[in-house]
């Protein structure tokens, strides 16, 4: 039987990594972070720029979404190419090498979030997780 695999940045991807995150990360994993990010991410294969909403209170993943147009509030906007992101998201590289390898825009406290860099390597693990096309 084939694996269902997920498109990138569809919805169907964003709801599959509410599930895994919540099901496999703890408050006590997430250090009860809250906080908000959304990455931004350009030059999408079909052209356009998507971004991924993340929203953690008290170390509970409460959403993810993608948003395309008018994009939601975030402490955190990271934005960077599609192929980049992709990298993270299949846990190549991590978020903080790639915050300081000069290819991201962060649009946030820095100091934060290089703090949190962790503990989005942890989503990032269980995203990498997904069978997902990309």
């Amino acid at each position: 039987m084939a694996v269902k695999k997920f498109k990138y940045l569809s919805p169907e991807w964003a709801e599959e990594v509410f599930k895994r995150a919540n099901g496999r990360l703890t408050p006590e994993k997430m250090k009860h972070v809250t906080s908000s990010m959304l990455t931004l991410n350009k030059n999408c294969p079909d052209g356009k720029d998507r971004a991924v909403y993340y929203e953690i209170v008290d170390g509970v993943v409460r959403k993810v979404s993608i948003a395309e147009g008018k994009l939601p509030n975030a402490e955190f906007t990271i934005t960077a190419d599609y192929q980049l992101f992709a990298k993270i998201s299949r846990a190549e590289l991590k978020a903080r090498r790639a915050l300081m390898s000069g290819k991201m825009k962060l649009k946030g406290p820095l100091v934060k979030a290089l703090r949190l860099s962790p503990l989005v390597d942890r989503l990032n693990e269980v995203i990498s997780t997904i069978p997902t096309e990309f």
